[in-house]
């Protein structure tokens, strides 16, 4: 899943991957939960993530890696907030890193910035998220537009990029997202 922050991009990956029996793996749960327990990669990820920054590219894919290495039977995962630059897109490859993690499709939710801050104070308020204050939500938009939307570009050049209109209803969002996948993957019709 590809978008802004608040995009909408958590909310429909918890859906995909319960319609079709994915494992839905959001970057932002794991630093959480790593922060939570303390854990190395947590108390690391924890000065980034309080100021609305970006963990560095190594610590996002490490932590990610880290996740799948203790999971069995995956069949398809969706990933959420990863990657987020172009550098993390080709350590998924298997370039500047020693694991790979194919990438099929790539959905991207397009909602403009006006909604995203509206969608994102909303959440502040219901989740009492520390990440969501309006200068961290400040941040977090200019973060993404400037490494995370070249990623619609290299997408796009793999013939895997789908772009969705991310502005409607969640159900119209989830509707619009599972047609593209069926026409991508039929066998996901059955």
């Amino acid at each position: 899943m590809l978008g802004a922050p608040g995009s909408g991009k958590g909310t429909q990956a918890k859906r995909l991957a319960e319609k079709f029996n994915f494992t839905h793996i959001s970057t932002g749960d794991l630093f959480r939960q790593n922060i939570s327990a303390g854990t190395p990669l947590g108390v690391e990820a924890k000065s980034y993530i309080d100021h609305g920054q970006l963990c560095p590219d190594s610590l996002t894919i490490n932590m990610l890696h880290d996740f799948l290495s203790r999971k069995e039977g995956i069949v398809g995962c969706i990933l959420d907030g990863v990657p987020r630059t172009t550098v993390q897109a080709d350590m998924l490859e298997g370039r500047g890193h020693d694991k790979q993690l194919p990438i099929s499709v790539v959905i991207n939710l397009n909602v403009d910035s006006d909604e995203i801050s509206r969608r994102m104070l909303k959440r502040a308020e219901i989740e009492k998220r520390s990440d969501d204050t309006p200068e961290v939500i400040q941040q977090r938009i200019a973060n993404y537009l400037a490494q995370t939307k070249p990623l619609e570009e290299y997408y796009a050049q793999r013939g895997v990029l789908c772009h969705i209109n991310g502005m409607g209803s969640m159900d119209d969002i989830f509707d619009d997202i599972c047609r593209e996948l069926v026409a991508r993957f039929p066998e996901l019709a059955l």
